[in-house]
């Protein structure tokens, strides 16, 4: 009972934490950024002078020996997806975890969500799709999804992307927003599958990356150990030459990772763990909003 009462308490908190942020930030820009996804069929009504001759439907004036044309509304509605990588680095972090910030994150595009009255669904993933929650509407759901994220443990530790985003596109049929939260520190091949995700629907990569994992700092012989196969690794880091090495690595692979969401149309925030994500998000939306 003490531990549900605990999880309870920490989606509560998590509710109240980004509550200014959803109507100081988000929800000024929502409704303009993320637009309604195309148009749907209304009805068929006669035609009025300065109507678009291309919305004539010719099988039903041919009929009737009357124009008549057919009408569309934009769908306002959305359907919003989180795909949130689960797996064993996500526990890194030197103040707070990658996890924890995602949560945060998370919480705050969905409440967002909320107020456009938008439909939420959720995959949780590390190397398969370990749970999918469809999409459904209201704060009742979001709870829920905020209690089965605080609350999971995946089967597996490991990251690979490519297979579950293969997954997801043969699951997610009507063109929706779909937030990927991870650290991208996969090495597999998931720009395929996450371009074929992009061509049908509005794809934006959140990156969660903690300060240590940028830069290592001079503090002598330490043990490194991945999260996610066990593999432990003795450094020196008094080592200037492996810590220039190290920089360097990093910084190839933050400026591919950006090249090739950019090739990909991929829009992109990158955040620190140690960073006000408001910040980032409120340049995002502004960006977008242009």
């Amino acid at each position: 009972m003490s531990q549900t009462k605990e999880i309870l308490k920490k989606v509560k908190k998590l509710d109240i934490k980004t509550k200014q942020l959803v109507d100081g930030i988000i929800s000024g820009n929502y409704n303009s950024i993320f637009k309604g996804q195309g148009i749907e069929f209304s009805e068929i009504r006669d035609y009025r002078t300065g109507d678009d001759i291309r919305t004539i439907d010719w099988k039903v004036t041919a009929r009737f020996n009357h124009p008549y044309i057919k009408e569309f509304i934009e769908e306002r509605d959305l359907q919003v997806y989180f795909i949130l990588d689960v797996s064993g680095s996500g526990s890194f972090g030197t103040n707070i975890s990658k996890q924890e910030k995602s949560l945060e994150i998370i919480a705050s595009l969905m409440f967002a969500a909320l107020r456009n009255n938008d439909g939420i669904g959720v995959f949780l993933i590390t190397d398969n799709v370990e749970k999918y929650i469809p999409v459904r509407k209201g704060r009742k759901h979001i709870l829920q999804l905020l209690n089965i994220i605080t609350t999971f443990t995946p089967s597996s530790t490991k990251t690979n992307l490519k297979q579950p985003l293969e997954q997801i596109s043969k699951i997610i049929k009507r063109k929706s927003i779909v937030f990927v939260i991870s650290d991208f520190i996969d090495n597999s091949e998931y720009l395929k599958p996450l371009k074929i995700l992009r061509k049908r629907h509005d794809v934006i990569a959140l990156r969660i990356i903690d300060p240590r994992e940028k830069e290592i700092p001079d503090v002598g012989m330490i043990e490194l150990e991945d999260d996610e196969t066990g593999e432990q690794i003795l450094v020196d880091t008094s080592d200037e030459e492996f810590r220039n090495m190290y920089s360097r690595l990093i910084t190839e692979n933050d400026l591919k990772f950006i090249t090739n969401m950019m090739k990909n149309k991929v829009d992109t925030i990158s955040l620190l763990t140690d960073q006000n994500y408001s910040v980032s998000l409120k340049k995002f939306f502004k960006k977008r909003n242009k």
